[in-house]
Order: C-alpha cells, then sequence, then structure tokens
C-alpha cells in the first residue's frame, strides 16, 4: 500500500513584516498561530508568495505570542520583501487510511496576520 503526501496545515495569506537576511535562516511565525495552526517550532515549512511567485522551503522558530510577526530570516530574506502575502505550509505523509479520514487546519489570516477565520472542512 502506498503513502500520500497531505497537506497538514495551512496559514493563508500571511503578511510578512520583518525580512533579514544577517540572521541565521529561518521563519519566525507568532507563536498563537503556531499553536492554532498546530504547527511547531523547528518543523519544516512550505513557502508561496502571493506577490512575485516565489516558492521556498525552512523551518520555524517562535515568535512572541500575539505579534502578528511573520519573519524571513537569512537566504528565506531574498524571496520576500516585507509586505508581501504568503502561504505557509506544512505537510505529512499518511497511509491511504489515514488520509481518507484526515481534515487540514487552515487558517485565513487578516492583514495583521490575526485569525479572521478557521477554514473546516
Amino acid at each position: 500500500m502506498s503513502n500520500r503526501v497531505m497537506l497538514r496545515a495551512k496559514l493563508h495569506r500571511a503578511t510578512v513584516t520583518e525580512a533579514d537576511l544577517h540572521y541565521e535562516g529561518s521563519c519566525g511565525i507568532d507563536s498563537t498561530l503556531l499553536e492554532a495552526a498546530d504547527m511547531r517550532e523547528f518543523e519544516r515549512i512550505e513557502l508561496y508568495n502571493v506577490n512575485n511567485g516565489e516558492r521556498f522551503s525552512t523551518y520555524i522558530i517562535k515568535a512572541p505570542p500575539g505579534s502578528g510577526v511573520i519573519s524571513l530570516n537569512g537566504a528565506a530574506a531574498r524571496r520576500a520583501q516585507v509586505g508581501d502575502l504568503l502561504i505557509i505550509c506544512t505537510y505529512a505523509t499518511m497511509t491511504e487510511a489515514e488520509a481518507a479520514a484526515y481534515k487540514p487546519k487552515v487558517l485565513l489570516l487578516d492583514e495583521h496576520n490575526a485569525i479572521k477565520e478557521v477554514r473546516k472542512f
């Protein structure tokens, strides 16, 4: 039986608040968003820049809760500018049975990176 790679969690239309080329690489995300989306510090993420079409990956570091911070650091800072909109996703490998029953966590964010809707499937 084969496995599938499925969307596990998504932050939709996150606004980049900081970009620091000289910081050791990663993506800082408001820890309130991490908790709500069931994302973890040091977890691999895929990022899709709505403004310029860039697609890249890095890992998560926690930003202070309620800060609204979405920071791109190191090489990732070259992929987006402050104000750009990102889609930030995590994926998981699942069996066919797990995939059939699984529902991802999708958070739609407002312009301040606050949760405006939790998408239910």
